[in-house]
């Protein structure tokens, strides 16, 4: 089961769309969805976790902890809606894209890719790319 949790005042129109999306993401993965939490925040909320529990002291737009058992999916994934309006300006792309695009990433995190290499994040993004193509189908 998916939960959205609103730490601002932002919300997203689509919570069903997406959970089916997201699930859908999932299962061709061979993995099974378990109970995930989204938790969207601004800037010094997500800032004082990383600090807090990453020891980074920086800004950014994701943080997921990972609570995985077996094939069953698990976890909360902060997400700072600030950080991926900035970011959707950045990279000329709607904040909808973005933001869809950083929901996805903390599930493929959760499915086992990586992006510290230069090869992992390639293979990243492609795979966020293919999850993005499949959101239209939930449209």
């Amino acid at each position: 089961m998916i939960n959205y949790n609103y730490e601002t005042d932002f919300k997203i129109d689509n919570e069903q769309q997406n959970s089916q999306w997201i699930q859908s993401v999932i299962e061709s993965e061979g993995l099974v969805m378990g109970d995930i939490n989204y938790i969207f925040c601004d800037d010094d909320y997500l800032h004082k976790i990383n600090v807090e529990f990453l020891d980074h002291d920086t800004l950014t737009d994701i943080i997921s902890f990972d609570y995985k058992v077996g094939k069953i999916l698990h976890g909360d994934i902060f997400i700072s809606v600030e950080r991926v309006a900035d970011n959707a300006s950045d990279f000329d792309v709607s904040f909808d894209q973005e933001l869809s695009r950083v929901m996805i990433h903390g599930i493929l995190h959760y499915c086992g890719y990586k992006d510290k290499t230069e090869s992992d994040k390639a293979l990243m993004r492609q795979k966020e790319n293919d999850c993005l193509e499949k959101l239209a189908q939930f449209s």
